[in-house]
């Protein structure tokens, strides 16, 4: 049986131009976030490749779907 590999699309970081001089930081913060989080997910509970995939993409998605909806209310014009 063959099996479909389906690969997450990852959300991406969108401030507004008032912050974009901070993107590459954020970027890189929520970068290593994931990572420590990932890693100590797979330390614990040993994580298949795939379920390691699955929670990257997750916590990726959920932390700039956070961090964009925080910060798309603070710019010039909605002030």
């Amino acid at each position: 049986m063959a099996t479909c590999e389906r690969r997450q699309a990852y959300r991406s970081l969108a401030l507004p131009n008032e912050y974009e001089d901070l993107d590459g930081l954020i970027h890189t913060d929520l970068r290593a976030v994931v990572s420590m989080l990932t890693e100590r997910a797979n330390e614990r509970l040993f994580l298949t490749h795939r379920e390691i995939e699955q929670l990257q993409s997750k916590l990726w998605n959920g932390l700039t779907r956070v961090v964009n909806d925080a910060m798309e209310p603070l710019t010039v014009e909605n002030r």
